[in-house]
């Protein structure tokens, strides 16, 4: 049974930083490229950044670039997302996807293998 369970997620102010995780089962984690995707109420999901299989190659959104860092521990089965210099603007359920494809920028989300159920961010101004 393959599980992607995000965590990390919670209320923070304006400037503040918040670190997502994302554990993967089931899976051979080092097979996939994996993407944090992002969902606002009355919003569709909207992609946030993505890594290679192997760490090598990220991509982010124009929005979040500079101030999010995406990473992962192959060892640890973990995608992780470092959120920093946080804005209202930010305030989505995360989630977390993989991709037995190469990865990239953007991929489309009918693309993705498997989802995590989603972590709450939410930023208050």
């Amino acid at each position: 049974q393959v599980q992607l369970i995000e965590s990390g997620g919670g209320l923070v102010q304006a400037g503040d930083s918040l670190r997502l995780s994302c554990a993967a089962s089931g899976i051979t984690f080092g097979s996939y490229a994996m993407s944090w995707f992002r969902q606002a109420p009355g919003r569709e999901r909207e992609f946030v950044a993505s890594i290679n299989w192997s760490g090598a190659l990220t991509y982010y959104a124009d929005s979040v670039k500079g101030r999010f860092t995406i990473s992962r521990d192959n060892a640890k089965n973990t995608l992780y997302l470092q959120m920093n210099s946080l804005k209202p603007e930010d305030t989505a359920v995360y989630y977390c996807a993989a991709d037995r494809g190469p990865g990239g920028y953007n991929p489309p989300t009918h693309r993705m293998d498997y989802w995590g159920q989603g972590t709450q961010v939410t930023v208050s101004s």
